[in-house]
């Protein structure tokens, strides 16, 4: 029998990174007696490596809790959303599946960038806010200076805050209290047709495609014929059931209620995240709203290290996308590299777990070219273009106006902060917006940058300059004309597509020389010389030489005559002519990397 939606509350947990939100569902789940106090565990809801190992939520998690209140019993359904800003679509996504959102904050680090974020996010889907302020029992914790600046920042009542610690449980009823008090209802018809929202899903060895759904109306039961209204594709489901937080099979789903459903979906494209599953016989004509479609803006090319995995990676990438459909892939080929993949994806985080759950998770060894970002480029019979490759950028002649992606940037931070930071996005071609400030010694400093200049690694020189205090927070406003161009890298005279990049003309000369010199001290030496240049065009703005390796093969000779000694060596010169003829230079994984990094040693 489904559940009385009247007592069913849908409610997130967002919050800035390392504030405490697997900690606080850690806690919820042993208070409610989810979890016994010998399940219990750090991070019970992170289950993969990669989330254990780092100490960060990558995957939004759904669990069911029951709990008792004034002699009623509540089903709760919560998600735990990851906190950096890479994974914010994860937490775009898990708000459309609810009504409420727990909003932490740190009582000894404040308001931070993605609290601002996550809290506008909320806002912005009509979501009742239940603001938290957590880690009180710490001795750096400063509660009342805290709240002015939720106050300040977001416009939050400093009496609505509750003051919990997610680690020694203080004030974690309070929490639920306030959850069932001010996170309203589902709203929902459970006698209409069944409309289902499909937020995520997994592929399974045995059971196929493993969606998991939130009911908006009507009931869902095993044995029901379902449809899936963007891919119009029928299915019997043949398992139904909730997270609590081990999966636990159940007859039917109701109004309200979060689950799993499998129906031997075995082709993965089927499923679309956001996509709408309904019934057969009354199917619902019109589908929910689902998801606004993830921008992504960062780009590599990733490609097997041995040539015959490539269908091994194509499958891969298409199990991957069913459990992470942020990230996107084409089929591309590279000169140097052969066949592989173009992936766009959400961040440089983003971009890293995606590479190493698939090294891990499918058993393959990659090769990953530099990241880059999406470029426009207008031509001059007026075509728009959209390029991620750099290698697809067509000629100068061709090209009318070369646009470049812009973000806005919030940095909140120590105020004596400012000016390196200042410097820092001076440095990087930014325009300086405005300066807040949160109280006389935090600030919110904004800037507009492009995004090329800044996914790389913006945010650690940010962590140095502040000692870690500072924080930021980006949105995508669009292209910007610029004065770009393509620097090409050539290898023993022949370009290496996986190694050009798209750069500013006034910083191309400086580019390409560090380029270069990096490049020389990543590349091995081979038997014969191996030179590489930096070329804009046609025009080679960079040079450096990897010497050969020399054999000695006068050893053998002990005094003599010494036109012996030149007849050897003229020859091995001869040798190495030939060789660098034919010879193929092997390039490493780092010297592709090496293309990123533009510091000065």
């Amino acid at each position: 029998m489904a559940f009385d939606p009247k007592f069913i509350r849908n409610f997130s947990i967002v919050a800035h990174i390392d504030h405490g939100k697997s900690t606080l569902a850690d806690q919820l789940l042993l208070q409610s007696g989810a979890i016994t106090q010998r399940e219990f565990r750090e991070q019970l809801l992170d289950d993969m490596d990669l989330e254990r190992e780092r100490g960060i939520t990558i995957k939004a998690r759904a669990v069911a809790i029951n709990y008792v209140l004034d002699g009623q019993n509540y089903e709760l359904n919560l998600i735990d959303t990851p906190g950096h800003v890479d994974f914010h679509y994860e937490v775009s996504r898990s708000l459309a599946a609810c009504e409420g959102a727990i909003l932490l904050v740190d009582a000894t680090q404040g308001v931070q960038a993605q609290t601002v974020a996550n809290a506008y996010l909320a806002v912005a889907g009509n979501l009742a806010i239940v603001p938290v302020l957590n880690k009180i029992d710490m001795q750096a914790a400063r509660p009342e200076e805290i709240k002015e600046e939720i106050m300040a920042t977001l416009g939050i009542d400093p009496d609505e805050v509750l003051a919990i610690s997610a680690k020694t449980g203080q004030g974690v009823p309070e929490v639920f209290r306030a959850v069932i008090d001010r996170v309203p209802p589902p709203q929902g018809d459970p006698k209409g047709p069944l409309r289902a929202l499909i937020f995520d899903s997994k592929f399974d060895d045995y059971q196929g495609v493993v969606t998991y759904v939130r009911v908006v109306d009507g009931t869902l039961r095993r044995g029901q014929k379902i449809r899936l209204m963007a891919g119009d594709t029928e299915h019997e489901v043949t398992g139904l059931g909730r997270f609590r937080p081990r999966e636990v099979a159940c007859d039917e789903l109701g109004v309200g209620q979060v689950g799993y459903v499998t129906a031997n979906i075995k082709r993965l494209s089927d499923v679309r995240i956001g996509d709408t599953m309904t019934d057969v016989p009354r199917g619902a004509e019109t589908a929910l709203p689902g998801y606004q479609e993830p921008v992504q803006v960062v780009y590599c090319g990733l490609f097997p290290a041995t040539h015959n995995e490539f269908e091994d990676l194509r499958t891969a990438l298409q199990k991957l996308a069913l459990n992470d459909s942020s990230f996107t892939f084409e089929p591309e080929t590279s000169d140097a590299l052969g066949f592989g993949f173009r992936c766009g994806f959400l961040g440089m985080l983003h971009m890293e777990i995606v590479q190493q759950r698939l090294e891990r998770e499918s058993n393959l060894s990659l090769v990953q070219t530099a990241p880059n970002v999406t470029y426009e480029i207008v031509t001059r019979r007026g075509e728009t273009l959209h390029i991620s490759n750099p290698t697809r950028i067509p000629d100068s002649g061709d090209i009318e106006e070369f646009r470049e992606p812009v973000a806005r940037v919030n940095f909140i931070l120590p105020s004596d902060c400012i000016g390196s930071i200042m410097q820092l996005c001076e440095d990087r071609r930014g325009t300086y917006l405005k300066t807040e400030y949160l109280t006389p010694t935090r600030a919110i400093l904004s800037y507009e940058l492009p995004l090329a200049e800044m996914i790389y690694d913006l945010y650690d020189k940010l962590k140095s300059a502040t000692r870690g205090y500072g924080t930021m927070d980006y949105e995508l406003l669009g292209f910007r004309a610029n004065d770009l161009v393509r620097l090409d890298v050539l290898v023993a005279g022949e370009k290496v597509d996986a190694l050009s990049i798209v750069v500013h003309r006034d910083h191309a000369y400086r580019r390409g020389q560090r380029l270069v010199k990096k490049l020389k001290g990543e590349i091995d030496r081979h038997q014969f010389e191996v030179a590489i240049q930096a070329a804009i065009g046609s025009k080679i703005v960079a040079r450096e030489t990897i010497a050969a390796l020399r054999k000695n093969v006068t050893a053998k000779c002990y005094g003599g005559d010494i036109t012996r000694k030149r007849k050897l060596l003229e020859k091995q010169k001869e040798g190495k002519k030939r060789m660098k003829q034919v010879g193929n230079v092997e390039i490493s994984q780092e010297a592709f990397l090496a293309v990123l990094d533009d510091s000065e040693d």
